[in-house]
């Protein structure tokens, strides 16, 4: 993408902002999906995450201070609105977060937008049993590829801290996967 500073003023400026808008849309719609469904690990809860993550970069674009990349930024309010969005099926439910993620699991199997094997499922129940912390941090860095440098921008968390805690994911999740 073309300068950052230039990029965030079209987003900005009336005049520029709903081509600038669709620019940004294109660019991050697919990799921000891909993020939110790691997390809800459901089509259309993600889709309704999706949406709701625009929608707050839209309204929230002027309150970008230009800290961190925009990239992380938008990560950041992904992941929030990820978590905000289980905690409340969560309460409206009226189940706990781990058992919220046990049905989620169990209906994964039947999600036509699932594409993984029975070794998918196995590696989604390891995660789920993680502390919420090291999920993020697993998925970000296994299933997308993220570097240490950009998931602690987006978690606010040390490079160091992301090291350790990825460790600690990929130790668990090896016992589980040997064990079960």
């Amino acid at each position: 993408m073309q300068d950052e500073k230039a990029f965030i003023q079209q987003l900005l400026d009336p005049k520029t902002q709903n081509k600038a808008f669709e620019l940004l849309l294109k660019e991050y719609q697919r990799p921000l999906y891909h993020h939110i469904r790691n997390i809800v690990l459901n089509h259309d809860d993600a889709d309704d995450v999706l949406q709701n993550t625009f929608i707050k970069i839209f309204r929230y674009l002027k309150d970008f201070k230009g800290d961190s990349k925009l990239f992380s930024w938008m990560y950041r309010i992904a992941t929030n609105e990820a978590l905000t969005f289980l905690n409340q099926k969560a309460k409206k439910n009226k189940v706990s977060s781990q058992e919220l993620q046990d049905k989620i699991l169990q209906n994964l199997e039947a999600d036509v937008y699932f594409e993984g094997d029975a070794i998918q499922i196995k590696l989604q129940k390891a995660i789920a049993l993680l502390p919420e912390k090291q999920q993020l941090v697993f998925k970000m860095k296994y299933f997308e590829d993220l570097k240490y440098e950009e998931i602690s921008e987006i978690l606010g968390t040390s490079v160091g801290g992301l090291k350790a805690s990825y460790h600690h994911a990929t130790k668990k999740i090896e016992t589980f996967m040997t064990e079960n």
